[in-house]
C-alpha cells in the first residue's frame, strides 16, 4: 500500500482542510501566526482574483495512509507574466508539509507535472498566484524572529527539500530591522538629504486618508516608473491601485506613508503600516463579526502594534541618487522622533538581491538583515543554462 495519496481539491470540506494543515503543523510553534483565512482563500477565487480570469491555478492535499492530511501546495498559471521569462515559467506556492521527503518530492512532482502538461518549461516556488508582498518566498533565516505580515513563517527543512529536489536560488529577499532612532544613519545621506531641502522644487509629507483617490494615484505613478520594467512585475492599473488603497486604508496609519514629489509631481514613496500580525495572532484565521471587532480592539483600542513594517520603498530611477531617499527617511524622522509616536522598532520588508541600489540604502540607514526568504527556480530541462534574477539599478556610492 502507498505511503501518501494525492487529490485534487474540488470540495468546501477539502479546502477546510487545507486551511486546517498548517494549523495542525505549527502548534508547537511559538513564532507561527495563523493568516486569516479569507486571505488565503482570495487567491484562489474567481471572483476575487483577477489572475483566474485569463490563468489557471489548481490545488491538492497529500493523505498518508491513515487518510490523515500531511500536505498540501497548489500551482498556478499568470499570463501576465509567464511569456516575459526566458522560458515559460509557471509557479507554485502555499507549501506545507511534514519532514519527509517522499511526501514533499510527490507535491512537487505534481505541480510541475501539471505545469508541463500546459507548457511550462520552469516552476518558480514557493510564491503567491498573485501580488508578490504577499506568501512570497521561503524562510530559510531568521527562525527565531516574529513573522512580518503577509510573508511566509516556514519549518527549516522546507528549503532543505526544495534544494534536494533540485530548485535553485533564483533571488533572496532580505527584511532589514533596526530601533527608531537615527543613529546608525549615515552622515552622508543627511547631507545630502539636508541640500535637498533647500530646494523649493522638492517635497516630503506624510499622507492624509481624506483624499484616496489621490494616494492611488501617486502610488500608482512611482509604482509602474520603479517597478513595472522589472521582469515578472506587470504594471500596475488604476482600479488595482484603488482597490489597494482601500484594501489597506482601515490598517494605514497616516504617519508611516511618505511621498516625495518634484514640482507637485510623485518621484517618491516610503510605505509602512502596523505590524498587524501583532493583532492577527488573536484572531484564529478568522475575520468575522466577532474577529472584526478583536482586530478593531487590538489595533485601535489596545494599542499592541510597535513595530512599523516597511511595504514597499522606491524612486523613480531618475531621481535615484538625488539625495531623495535622505528626504522621505529625515521626513518619517521628523515625525517619528516627537514625544507620543508609538512605534519603538521598524523592519523594512521585501528588499530584494536583485536591487543593489536598495541593499545599500538599508546599510546607510543603519539597518541590518534579520530575515531572510528564499525564491526558488526549477528548470524542467536540467540541460538548460539556470540564470538568477537580473539585477535592477546598480549600487553606487553616495
Amino acid at each position: 500500500m502507498a505511503r501518501f495519496t494525492l487529490e485534487l481539491i474540488i470540495d468546501s470540506k477539502q479546502v477546510k482542510e487545507f486551511l486546517q494543515l498548517p494549523v495542525r503543523l505549527y502548534k508547537n510553534e511559538p513564532n507561527w501566526v495563523r493568516p486569516l483565512d479569507n486571505e488565503i482563500e482570495v487567491v484562489f477565487d474567481p471572483k476575487k482574483n483577477k489572475l483566474l480570469r485569463k490563468g489557471e491555478v489548481a490545488r491538492w492535499l497529500l493523505r498518508n495512509s491513515q487518510n490523515v492530511v500531511v500536505g498540501r501546495v497548489a500551482a498556478f498559471i499568470n499570463q501576465e507574466v509567464v511569456l516575459k521569462e526566458e522560458q515559460p515559467t509557471g509557479g507554485m506556492g502555499f507549501f506545507e508539509c511534514i519532514n519527509d521527503q517522499e511526501a514533499a518530492f510527490m507535491l512537487f512532482d505534481q505541480c510541475k507535472k501539471w505545469l508541463q502538461d500546459r507548457g511550462m518549461e520552469a516552476m518558480d516556488g514557493p510564491i503567491n498566484f498573485g501580488d508578490r508582498d504577499r506568501w512570497w518566498g521561503c524562510l530559510t533565516q531568521g527562525f527565531e524572529c516574529f513573522p512580518n505580515y503577509g510573508m511566509p513563517y516556514n519549518f527549516s527543512y522546507y528549503g532543505e527539500m526544495f534544494e534536494a529536489y533540485g530548485f535553485r536560488n533564483y533571488f533572496n529577499q532580505y527584511t532589514y530591522s533596526r530601533p527608531v532612532s537615527m543613529e546608525g544613519v549615515s552622515p552622508i545621506l543627511k547631507e545630502k538629504a539636508d541640500r535637498l531641502a533647500l530646494n523649493p522644487e522638492y517635497s516630503f509629507g506624510h499622507i492624509q486618508l481624506n483624499n484616496p483617490e489621490k494616494l492611488a494615484s501617486d502610488f500608482r505613478t512611482v509604482y509602474n516608473k520603479g517597478w513595472a520594467k522589472h521582469g515578472g512585475v506587470p504594471e500596475m492599473s488604476e482600479a488595482h491601485a484603488k482597490a489597494l488603497v482601500k484594501e489597506l486604508k482601515p490598517i494605514l496609519d497616516p504617519k508611516l506613508v511618505y511621498f516625495a514629489y518634484h514640482n507637485d509631481e510623485p518621484i517618491g514613496f516610503f510605505v509602512m503600516i502596523p505590524q498587524i500580525n501583532e493583532v492577527i495572532r488573536h484572531l484564529n484565521g478568522n475575520l468575522n463579526l466577532w474577529g472584526k471587532v478583536k482586530f478593531f480592539y487590538y489595533l485601535k483600542i489596545k494599542k499592541v502594534c510597535r513595530v512599523s513594517l516597511g511595504q514597499i520603498f522606491g524612486i523613480i530611477p531618475e531621481y535615484q541618487g538625488k539625495g531623495v531617499e535622505g528626504g522621505l527617511v529625515l521626513a518619517f524622522a521628523n515625525t517619528a522622533l516627537q514625544k507620543g509616536f508609538r512605534y519603538t522598532e521598524m523592519e523594512m520588508n521585501w528588499i530584494g538581491d536583485f536591487n543593489p541600489v536598495m541593499m545599500r540604502f538599508m546599510e546607510q540607514i543603519g539597518s541590518k538583515i534579520s530575515k531572510t526568504h528564499v525564491t526558488y527556480r526549477l528548470l524542467f530541462n536540467p540541460d538548460k543554462e539556470f540564470k538568477r534574477a537580473k539585477a535592477i539599478g546598480r549600487s553606487k556610492k553616495p
